[in-house]
Protein backbone atom coordinates (compact mmCIF):
# COMPACT_ATOMS: atom_id res chain seq x y z
CA UNK A 1 0.00 0.00 0.00
CA UNK A 2 2.62 2.17 1.00
CA UNK A 3 4.77 1.71 -2.76
CA UNK A 4 1.41 2.62 -4.24
CA UNK A 5 0.87 5.75 -2.52
CA UNK A 6 4.44 6.97 -3.02
CA UNK A 7 6.45 5.60 -5.40
CA UNK A 8 4.28 5.35 -8.25
CA UNK A 9 3.05 8.88 -8.69
CA UNK A 10 7.34 9.62 -8.04
CA UNK A 11 7.54 7.13 -11.09
CA UNK A 12 4.82 9.10 -13.21
CA UNK A 13 6.34 12.64 -12.42
CA UNK A 14 9.83 11.43 -13.36
CA UNK A 15 8.27 9.88 -16.66
CA UNK A 16 6.53 13.25 -17.34
CA UNK A 17 9.63 14.77 -16.95
CA UNK A 18 11.51 12.98 -19.17
CA UNK A 19 9.18 13.16 -21.70
CA UNK A 20 8.79 16.66 -22.03
CA UNK A 21 12.50 17.10 -22.50
CA UNK A 22 12.23 14.75 -25.10
CA UNK A 23 9.31 16.86 -26.51
CA UNK A 24 11.76 20.02 -26.48
CA UNK A 25 14.58 18.37 -28.27
CA UNK A 26 12.42 17.10 -31.03
CA UNK A 27 11.07 20.59 -31.71
CA UNK A 28 14.52 21.78 -31.69
CA UNK A 29 15.87 19.34 -34.27
CA UNK A 30 13.36 21.05 -37.19
CA UNK A 31 14.97 24.54 -36.80
CA UNK A 32 18.22 24.93 -38.51
CA UNK A 33 21.45 24.45 -37.62
CA UNK A 34 24.31 27.52 -37.19
CA UNK A 35 24.00 30.68 -35.73
CA UNK A 36 21.14 33.46 -36.47
CA UNK A 37 22.18 35.73 -39.19
CA UNK A 38 19.12 37.71 -40.07
CA UNK A 39 15.50 37.85 -39.00
CA UNK A 40 12.91 39.78 -40.79
CA UNK A 41 9.30 39.75 -39.67
CA UNK A 42 5.58 40.67 -40.92
CA UNK A 43 2.70 40.52 -40.07
CA UNK A 44 1.78 36.54 -39.87
CA UNK A 45 5.45 35.57 -38.96
CA UNK A 46 9.02 35.87 -39.17
CA UNK A 47 12.00 34.37 -41.61
CA UNK A 48 14.69 33.22 -39.92
CA UNK A 49 18.29 32.55 -41.50
CA UNK A 50 20.81 30.46 -40.16
CA UNK A 51 24.45 29.92 -41.27
CA UNK A 52 27.12 28.20 -39.85
CA UNK A 53 31.15 27.56 -41.72
CA UNK A 54 29.45 25.95 -45.19
CA UNK A 55 25.82 26.14 -45.44
CA UNK A 56 23.10 28.92 -45.14
CA UNK A 57 19.47 27.98 -43.84
CA UNK A 58 15.72 29.25 -43.58
CA UNK A 59 13.19 28.72 -41.54
CA UNK A 60 9.19 30.45 -42.09
CA UNK A 61 7.81 30.57 -38.46
CA UNK A 62 4.06 31.71 -38.06
CA UNK A 63 3.57 34.23 -35.18
CA UNK A 64 0.45 32.31 -33.91
CA UNK A 65 0.73 28.62 -34.64
CA UNK A 66 -3.16 27.12 -35.22
CA UNK A 67 -5.28 25.26 -38.31
CA UNK A 68 -3.30 24.54 -41.43
CA UNK A 69 -2.59 27.55 -43.80
CA UNK A 70 -0.56 28.23 -46.80
CA UNK A 71 3.30 28.27 -46.20
CA UNK A 72 6.66 28.30 -48.14
CA UNK A 73 10.08 29.38 -47.58
CA UNK A 74 13.08 29.99 -50.08
CA UNK A 75 16.52 30.11 -49.97
CA UNK A 76 19.41 30.47 -53.05
CA UNK A 77 22.56 31.01 -52.81
CA UNK A 78 24.13 33.18 -55.31
CA UNK A 79 24.81 31.44 -58.96
CA UNK A 80 22.33 28.67 -57.62
CA UNK A 81 18.92 27.11 -57.41
CA UNK A 82 16.74 27.76 -54.92
CA UNK A 83 15.50 25.86 -52.66
CA UNK A 84 11.59 25.84 -51.57
CA UNK A 85 9.71 23.93 -49.19
CA UNK A 86 5.78 24.99 -49.56
CA UNK A 87 2.61 23.79 -48.50
CA UNK A 88 -0.33 23.72 -45.64
CA UNK A 89 1.39 23.49 -41.99
CA UNK A 90 0.39 24.70 -39.02
CA UNK A 91 3.49 26.40 -37.53
CA UNK A 92 6.42 26.44 -39.89
CA UNK A 93 7.72 25.86 -43.46
CA UNK A 94 11.26 24.57 -43.93
CA UNK A 95 13.81 23.85 -42.77
CA UNK A 96 15.84 24.70 -46.31
CA UNK A 97 19.23 24.52 -46.94
CA UNK A 98 21.92 25.65 -49.54
CA UNK A 99 25.69 25.56 -49.38
CA UNK A 100 26.59 28.77 -49.01
CA UNK A 101 30.44 28.35 -48.78
CA UNK A 102 31.58 32.21 -50.14
CA UNK A 103 28.54 33.15 -51.42
CA UNK A 104 26.07 35.07 -50.85
CA UNK A 105 21.98 34.34 -49.88
CA UNK A 106 19.15 35.52 -50.13
CA UNK A 107 15.57 33.83 -48.71
CA UNK A 108 12.13 35.10 -48.26
CA UNK A 109 8.75 33.56 -47.09
CA UNK A 110 5.12 33.58 -47.32
CA UNK A 111 2.59 32.82 -44.93
CA UNK A 112 -0.79 33.40 -45.26
CA UNK A 113 -0.44 35.61 -48.46
CA UNK A 114 2.08 37.97 -46.53
CA UNK A 115 5.79 37.68 -46.85
CA UNK A 116 9.28 38.84 -45.79
CA UNK A 117 12.42 38.77 -47.95
CA UNK A 118 16.01 39.68 -47.40
CA UNK A 119 18.78 41.62 -50.11
CA UNK A 120 21.98 39.53 -50.95
CA UNK A 121 23.35 38.40 -47.43
CA UNK A 122 26.30 36.74 -46.01
CA UNK A 123 28.06 38.04 -48.53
Amino acid sequence: MLVRLFVLPLVAAVGLVLGGSAANSADAATACAGRPAKTVGFKTGELRVYKNRSYACAVAVAKKPGPRRTMSVRIQARGGSPVVDSGSYTRQAGPVTVHALNRCVRASATISGRSGSTDWILC
